[in-house]
C-alpha cells in the first residue's frame, strides 16, 4: 500500500488503512496493527528497497511475481513486470521502474 503515488483509489490511502485497523480492533476486541511500510515511499524507492534488502534476486522476484495492473493483466511482460501498460497503476509502476533504473546506474 502506498499513498505517495497512488492513482486515485481511496483504498490506498493511509486514512483508509487506519480506519480498517480501528474496525478490526473493534470487531475482534483485540489490538491489531496494520503495518504499511511502503506507505510514504514511491515506486522507485520501493524497487530500491527491494534491491537493498534482497539484492538482484529479490528485485527479479518482485518484477516477475507481482503486478499492480488494475486489469489484472498477466499476459503482457514489460521490463518492470506484468500489466496492461496503459492503466494508471501500470503507468506508476513503469515510471517508478524508469526512475529507479536511471538512479541505480
Amino acid at each position: 500500500m502506498c499513498e505517495t503515488d497512488y492513482s486515485g483509489y481511496p483504498d490506498c490511502r493511509d486514512d483508509t488503512l487506519k480506519s480498517l485497523q480501528v474496525a478490526l480492533n473493534l470487531g475482534m476486541e483485540a489490538r491489531f496493527v496494520v503495518d504499511t511500510p511502503l506507505m510514504w515511499i514511491d515506486k522507485a524507492a520501493t524497487f530500491a528497497l527491494a534491491r537493498d534488502l534482497g539484492g538482484q534476486t529479490l528485485l527479479d522476484l518482485i518484477v516477475e511475481e507481482t503486478h499492480t495492473c488494475y486489469l489484472g493483466d498477466r499476459t503482457h511482460r514489460h521490463v518492470w513486470g506484468y500489466g496492461c501498460g496503459a492503466c494508471p497503476a501500470c503507468d506508476l509502476r513503469a515510471n517508478g521502474w524508469a526512475k529507479f533504473t536511471a538512479t541505480a546506474a
